[in-house]
């Protein structure tokens, strides 16, 4: 399972990234917790970190239900290409939330194959 590690390694790797930007932006832009809002510039950057908390929900057990019951290398390869589409989807919204559109899909799309291939795999494996 050393690529399922992998991607995950990549992906949270790139969540606490996100989370030191909001710690930046917080104080770059006078936003002190628990405000959440009040700057626009402030709040894209926080709902990058937050909508990547609620992707990983999806992505994590998905990546890890496909690396065991379907393939580790392509769980690995899809987990880094999910990766990828998250710092799409950041660079897109932290430039204007209306172009976060392909990052978004890119990423939701990667959660839900890991999701049905691994459920799938899972099926086919315990007959």
């Amino acid at each position: 399972m050393r690529f399922t590690v992998l991607a995950t390694f990549a992906a949270l790797l790139t969540y606490c990234w996100f989370l030191l930007k909001v710690g930046q932006a917080r104080r770059k832009f006078g936003v002190e917790a628990p405000k959440t809002t009040g700057n626009a510039d402030f709040e894209r950057i926080f709902r990058v970190q937050q909508n990547t908390v609620e992707q990983l929900v999806l992505f994590l057990p998905s990546l890890w239900i496909f690396g065991f019951y379907v393939s580790d290398i392509l769980a690995g390869l899809l987990g880094l290409g999910w990766t990828a589409a998250r710092a799409l989807y950041a660079a897109e919204y932290y430039a204007d939330a209306k172009t976060r559109g392909p990052g978004a899909a890119l990423t939701f799309l990667i959660g839900i194959v890991l999701l049905v291939g691994g459920t799938i795999g899972a099926l086919i494996k315990g007959v």
